[in-house]
């Protein structure tokens, strides 16, 4: 079985009911009886509120891309890339690249113009489907990426260097195309590492990767066909698909939703009667502090149908999911730990019934093994410090076309050494330390940055904190904290280091920066960009109102 098998089935067992839908809040905006917007305004819903497909109809729709690709002359095997902000073709164009035995090749849509000509060269892209979001940085590479055959643009006023893919489609056979057989052990994807570690790296996976990582996220969420789930982080990256793989798997509906705002969101789980949320850290804050503030009333939505909300993608502060739970007592909490090349969340993950141990990433997930090993990977005593490694059917071929990275993660026996640093406490849950290279060492002892930015998050006035090392002749290097405030509020040096009494004298930040915390699409901290800042620089120290 794989990934394509599942739509198949919910096509024809579900035909009718509702697969997809795509919600537009910036319309909404401008208008604010959404009732009174068309569903079908343009021929890629320009202008529309509110769109839905149908099992049935998302099952056409990748037929119709696939036999557009063979038409095209697309072979098994070779690499079709994705260029789409969330919207509701992005799923059956997925699908239909998967159908036609190609590898899909999903691209991060915040990357310059320069890191898509890197990625296609990279990932040997052969076709390449984009958006109205993306004409003008096409324009400036479409010569030098001739190895791309086809450029098929997804949206009204088509550019002239690319084919219209809504007309295209609508002239394909909606039926499954015939003679492709794919296994388990058939190549199905490339996926780009994040970044926040360097420039991105091509992971390649196999169908039973994909097919793995739905059934760890129906496993972890009981995903049944009355559930709703409403997918806000990118369609790229591997986390939100593939905890949207447990709706494709339950043949239940899903609603992508193209905004983060609290009131957003809100809406959106009323409106749609949404029953798991997957949220970032940032947006679980934003939420928490708009119900503060009185900007937004829970009595106005419709929210008692909503069972779970789980983070993951980064380390979660305890004390947010404290307050979390004085608001929404009767929410479900997970955490899901994971990474592009373990196919995403869930090869670690906190469970539904263990809130008690909220700040572990949790115990192994479905189908997964781990361990905890030193420097020369010999598994270390429960408590102590090591890296963290996984092995499981989810974990990624290897590194396209780079041996000698792959080689640097991944070993014989088929355990992927994940760079992240953990220990283990007496009950076997697992808790996040640290990235290896973001640990910083000064004067000889090792400070872990989350520990301190776990601490800081606990402040009243802070909003989000990261944590990072900057040179230093004397000891090599200091820890610097980058500290966003909450909304209107300010606050000095001085009652920042007051408050950093409370942790050991080697722990405390040696400064202080009042600045806007950068986080990638995914949530996580974007702490080479940090270092890039501010390494070397003569390090002002301001009070400022955030």
């Amino acid at each position: 079985m794989i990934l394509t098998d599942l739509l198949e089935r919910n096509a024809e067992l579900y035909g009718n009911d509702t697969a997809l839908v795509e919600l537009n809040p910036d319309i909404l905006e401008k208008k604010r009886n959404w009732k009174e917007y068309s569903l079908v305004e343009g021929t890629s819903g320009a202008g529309c509120y509110r769109r839905e497909i149908s099992w049935s109809v998302f099952d056409e729709k990748a037929n119709r891309c696939a036999n557009l690709l063979l038409k095209k002359g697309v072979k098994k095997g070779e690499k079709v890339g994705i260029l789409l902000m969330n919207c509701l073709e992005w799923l059956p164009i997925y699908f239909g690249i998967l159908k036609t035995g190609a590898l899909a090749v999903p691209l991060n849509f915040r990357y310059a113009a320069d890191e898509i000509r890197y990625c296609v060269g990279l990932a040997d892209i052969d076709m390449l489907f984009f958006g109205p979001e993306f004409i003008t940085r096409m324009e400036e590479i479409e010569g030098d990426i001739s190895r791309v055959r086809e450029l098929f643009f997804v949206g009204d006023n088509c550019p002239a260097f690319a084919e219209n893919y809504i007309h295209l489609a609508a002239n394909q056979s909606s039926r499954k195309p015939q003679g492709i057989e794919l296994t388990e052990e058939d190549f199905a994807a490339v996926y780009f590492s994040s970044g926040t570690t360097g420039f991105p790296k091509a992971i390649l996976h196999k169908h039973r990767s994909l097919l793995h990582s739905a059934r760890v996220e129906q496993n972890h969420h009981k995903q049944t066909k009355d559930d709703v789930f409403l997918c806000i982080p990118p369609l790229y990256h591997t986390g939100a698909k593939m905890h949207w793989f447990g709706s494709l798997i339950s043949g239940s509906k899903a609603v992508l939703l193209k905004g983060t705002k609290p009131r957003t969101i809100l809406e959106a789980v009323s409106q749609e009667e949404c029953t798991i949320v997957w949220l970032l850290v940032p947006w679980a804050q934003d939420i928490l502090d708009a119900i503060d503030r009185g900007d937004v009333k829970l009595s106005d939505y419709k929210l008692d149908q909503w069972r779970l909300m789980h983070i993951g993608a980064q380390p979660v502060p305890p004390s947010l999911i404290r307050r979390w739970k004085a608001i929404f007592p009767h929410h479900d909490y997970d955490t899901n730990y994971g990474l592009s090349e373990s196919i995403g969340p869930g090869c670690v993950h906190l469970g539904l019934g263990n809130t008690e141990k909220v700040g572990a990433i949790g115990i192994p997930g479905y189908g997964w093994e781990i361990k905890i090993v030193d420097e020369h990977r010999n598994i270390v005593a429960k408590g102590e410090v090591g890296e963290l490694a996984v092995k499981g059917p989810g974990v990624m071929t290897c590194y396209y076309k780079d041996e000698k990275a792959t080689k640097e993660v991944l070993d014989e026996e088929g355990w992927l050494y994940t760079g992240d640093m953990a220990q283990e406490d007496e009950d076997g849950f697992i808790y996040l330390v640290d990235r290896k290279k973001d640990v910083i060492i000064t004067g000889g002892e090792n400070l872990y940055p989350v520990q301190i930015e776990d601490f800081l998050r606990s402040h009243p006035l802070i909003k989000d904190v990261a944590v990072i090392g900057l040179p230093d002749k004397r000891l090599g290097e200091i820890a610097a904290a980058v500290i966003e405030l909450k909304d209107g509020e300010s606050c000095t040096e001085e009652a920042i280091n007051e408050f950093c009494k409370a942790l050991p004298r080697y722990k405390r930040p040696a400064k202080i920066i009042f600045a806007k915390v950068p986080r990638n699409p995914t949530g996580k901290i974007e702490k080479p960009l940090l270092r890039k800042i501010y390494c070397g620089e003569s390090l002002v120290k301001t009070q400022i109102n955030s």
